[in-house]
């Protein structure tokens, strides 16, 4: 087992990462039920948090059948990071995780992500000062530096549990790479081995297969890992890799019955966080993830991404059911997204 403070996991636990737009309680409980066994919101501002940014509040709801949840927050004023986390505190979630990673242009503009890491005072000062402020486990999720020249993960590690951090989850990239090239994991087994540390380290960066997560895990000995991208469309990801590491076999790709079961399950509950017409334009980007590889499902997306009301969208999925009977879905290879293409450095 691994524990976070008290809180205990399963053995090399599988983490869903914090993504923007990505991460919310819809999705998460979809990989909860698929095996995930940590999740954590969406990043959320300290300063919309301190200003009662509805957006901010809303994301930190949490459902019942997700926990354990991690509520992250980002910012670089020690003042506001600490109300923050105090703000975090009352809404129970198991854990508080800071987020010193995200390579966003208008996050790192406001010195906050990962754009702390190039003053490694702050981080710490900013990761003490929420430390002091909660009851709840505080962790970090970080990179390997700003970048090739400044590759300070072994000294940050130190410092941070120094001040009282229980986990580290590291993404195996700096940020001037942001998600391009490969992510390089030997610096986080260089953490993991450093006997100065007795935190749980977790990795970060391109797993995508269940075979990779075994030879990851073989190789640079990290207590778990977190899993981002590959989880996009394919929540799945986390059982395969579970039962792969268990039993050494790989799973065959989802039914049909098994992924329109999982747009229901996430449809369903896009409407009970969001509302009827929030909750069903917020399904719309995922249809076509979840049903990718049917042939001819193009038309039934169309008609998917158009509906406005449950019961018509339902009834799309029943007819996707009964067209589809009896179709093998073949395993391919799951396609990492550049996640902030948009972005510029």
């Amino acid at each position: 087992m691994v524990k976070i403070d008290q809180i205990t996991l399963p053995d090399f636990p599988l983490l869903l990462a914090p993504m923007e737009d990505v991460s919310d309680p819809p999705f998460r409980v979809v990989c909860k039920a698929n095996g995930v066994d940590l999740v954590y919101t969406e990043f959320i501002s300290s300063e919309g948090l301190i200003r009662d940014a509805i957006k901010c509040r809303k994301k930190l709801d949490i459902f019942d059948e997700e926990r354990p949840t991690g509520i992250q927050i980002f910012g670089g004023d020690e003042e506001r990071m600490a109300m923050a986390a105090k703000i975090v505190d009352v809404t129970q979630p198991e854990l508080l995780d800071i987020n010193f990673g995200c390579p966003v242009k208008g996050i790192v503009a406001k010195g906050a992500g990962s754009g702390v890491l190039k003053d490694v005072p702050l981080m710490v000062r900013l990761t003490e000062a929420c430390v002091k402020s909660t009851h709840l486990p505080v962790t970090v999720k970080t990179r390997l530096g700003w970048d090739d020249a400044t590759k300070n993960i072994e000294e940050v590690a130190e410092r941070l549990q120094d001040v009282g951090v229980k986990a580290l989850t590291i993404h195996g990239r700096t940020r001037c790479q942001m998600y391009k090239g490969e992510a390089d994991w030997s610096l986080i087994a260089k953490v993991k081995n450093n006997p100065r540390i007795h935190i749980p380290i977790f990795g970060n960066g391109d797993i995508d297969s269940p075979q990779k997560a075994l030879e990851y895990k073989n190789r640079y000995g990290v207590d778990g890992i977190m899993i981002g991208r590959a989880a996009i469309g394919y929540p799945w990801i986390f059982r395969e890799i579970r039962h792969f590491l268990q039993t050494g076999e790989e799973l065959p790709a989802p039914t049909v019955a098994e992924r329109v079961d999982v747009c229901r399950r996430h449809l369903h509950k896009s409407l009970q966080w969001k509302g009827p017409v929030a909750g069903i334009y917020a399904m719309r980007r995922h249809y076509l993830s979840y049903l990718k590889g049917l042939p001819g499902i193009k038309e039934f997306r169309t008609r998917l991404v158009t509906l406005n009301e449950p019961e018509e969208i339902n009834a799309v999925l029943d007819e996707v059911l009964r067209t589809y009977e009896g179709f093998e879905m073949e395993k391919t290879p799951i396609q990492l997204i550049d996640y902030h293409t948009n972005c510029q450095l």
